[in-house]
């Protein structure tokens, strides 16, 4: 869903004069205002207008690449035992962990594009709606033939996840194609998040698409055989802004040694040769640690004292990934955007959703005050 010829004629119109009416807009251009409108009507749906004034959307936005599917959340009531039934309760709720970093990103104020694609199914109406209604514009995510992704977790008595079990298929069919029909939105972006769920060729041209527009790009590489195939993408031609591994996944795309401080620095340090600008490593209650060129930071985990008691670490990284980039879009220094992630993640695990629909800027900054 490119923008054509005409609307970019509309749109360096409107910047010349942003109280241009459609009848002057249709006399510049040799047209009639009927068409005009309609010009105008599609780039309302597009975000590059908003509302009635043509008022040009000016600013920070974020195209989120990534997963969407239904999780599936099965929780013991006690102390899990494996191979065995164990009694607990069951939800259902729209995820995906694009799709969850996109939803945190416009529940606290960012505009925020999704590129998916979730199934021509019931499943898929569902997380559809519930992206829009959040508040994400979801113009670019395509329906496919296949089913909607699931993602099945089962987590102990103690909100800890046991075991899960991931269906991407409908993710996997993400084409380049695909995102390249974005690639007018991700020229115009503050910056682009992209889901190690995707294919690898996929991830490949998406980094291609936002070295060429200049666009800032923040990685995440999911789970560790995710990290270790996108480890080859990870180059100076490809320039990444910010990559987000956990300490397994630090070792995969590294394929050092990262089970000390001094192990994780060095591996930061041989992702900043390769061309990535910060490395933020998630430690789980241990907090995190931010690498940059100029040093480590070491951050901590927000208190549960503060916070409230742990019911479910589901999207704990999503809400940190999603708060991290909104405060930096804000003009925070990386730091303070790790530490507004810290928050927005222990406010995250304090509550049943993957997504708080409660969730926003003022919510994270009365915890950090």
């Amino acid at each position: 869903m490119n923008l054509t010829e005409r609307e970019r004629a509309i749109v360096a119109l409107l910047r010349r004069d942003p109280l241009a009416g459609s009848a002057a807009i249709a006399e510049a251009l040799g047209t009639t205002r009927a068409a005009v409108n309609v010009h105008l009507s599609n780039l309302t749906r597009k975000g590059v207008l908003l509302g009635r004034g043509y008022v040009l959307s000016e600013g920070p936005s974020v195209v989120v690449v990534g997963g969407a599917n239904m999780d599936i959340k099965a929780r013991s009531t006690r102390t899990a035992v494996t191979a065995s039934s164990n009694p607990g309760a069951a939800s259902m709720a729209a995820g995906g962990v694009g799709r969850n970093i996109a939803e945190n990103l416009a529940r606290l104020g960012t505009r925020t594009h999704l590129v998916a694609a979730i199934g021509s199914d019931g499943l898929g109406d569902q997380v559809l709606s519930a992206t829009s209604n959040a508040g994400v514009l979801v113009e670019h995510v395509r329906r496919s033939a296949r089913s909607t992704g699931t993602y099945t977790a089962v987590l102990d008595a103690d909100g800890e996840l046991v075991v899960a079990v991931a269906d991407m298929a409908a993710t996997d069919e993400l084409s380049p194609d695909q995102v390249g029909a974005a690639r007018d939105l991700v020229a115009t972006a503050s910056l682009m998040v992209l889901d190690g769920n995707l294919a690898t060729a996929t991830l490949g041209y998406a980094l291609d698409l936002a070295a060429d527009a200049g666009t800032r790009v923040l990685l995440d590489p999911v789970s560790v055989p995710k990290a270790a195939a996108l480890a080859p993408l990870v180059t100076r031609e490809r320039p990444v802004f910010a990559m987000t591994p956990n300490r397994d996944e630090l070792a995969a795309l590294t394929d050092l040694p990262t089970r000390t401080r001094r192990q994780q620095e060095a591996a930061a340090r041989s992702l900043h040769d390769r061309g990535v600008e910060l490395v933020w490593i998630r430690l789980g209650p241990a907090g995190s640690l931010l690498s940059s060129a100029d040093g480590v930071i070491a951050l901590e985990s927000v208190s549960p004292d503060v916070a409230g008691d742990v019911i479910d670490v589901t999207g704990a990284g999503d809400s940190m990934t999603g708060a991290f980039c909104h405060d930096l879009l804000a003009g925070a220094e990386p730091a303070e955007a790790a530490a507004y992630g810290h928050a927005a993640a222990a406010l995250t695990i304090a509550s049943p959703h993957t997504v708080r629909p409660d969730l926003t800027d003022r919510l994270v900054r009365s915890l950090l005050s």
